[in-house]
């Protein structure tokens, strides 16, 4: 049964107040499978829905990719192993602070979440928005900066980001895993 830390609206209103200006990708889908990783590979293809019907942030220049025959695009297709081997563990405290770092415009930000007047209120919808997975979710980020610990500040820095799962110039991306539900929470820079 999924962890019922939060409510649609609630969560909704975070989720869209922290991403709805920037490109990105944020999905959930169901736990169906013991290897998150297949759950993960799912969310990407768009072949599970949200195990609550809660909303979701998919942009629209993604159609054409998946009507072109590419339902995980723009992610590449991957296997449910690969997913994994481009991702590293970080601390529930790093993913608040990567998912409110996803807020912000890469490179060209004009107040990075670290400088801007409403950086609690930020961080506080990042929290909301990782809350529905629970206290004893996992969270894997694509990220170099988790290379070399499991609790980089994602905040001291600009975007930056690791092992591409597109073909943009940069991405970045954040997993959520719980006994029940998956979260992948990408980020683009479409430039």
């Amino acid at each position: 049964m999924p962890t019922q830390s939060t409510d649609a609206a609630t969560w909704e209103a975070a989720l869209l107040r922290l991403l709805e200006d920037v490109f990105v990708f944020a999905r959930s889908g169901p736990r169906s499978h013991e290897d998150w990783a297949a759950d993960v590979r799912a969310v990407m293809e768009r072949s599970v829905a949200d195990p609550r019907g809660w909303s979701a942030l998919d942009p629209e220049r993604f159609e054409e990719g998946r009507e072109a025959g590419f339902p995980s695009y723009p992610f590449r297709s991957t296997s449910a192993e690969d997913p994994r081997a481009g991702l590293r563990p970080i601390t529930a405290g790093a993913a608040v602070e990567l998912l409110a770092s996803l807020a912000q415009e890469w490179f060209f930000e004009g107040s990075p979440v670290r400088s801007r007047e409403d950086r609690d209120a930020v961080l506080a919808d990042a929290r909301t928005v990782l809350d529905r997975f629970g206290p004893e979710a996992a969270f894997w980020t694509s990220s170099d900066l988790a290379r070399g610990c499991d609790a980089p500040d994602f905040l001291a820095q600009d975007l930056q980001g690791g092992r591409p799962f597109t073909d943009y110039m940069m991405d970045l991306g954040l997993i959520a895993v719980s006994a029940d539900e998956v979260g992948v929470f990408w980020s683009f820079n479409a430039n």
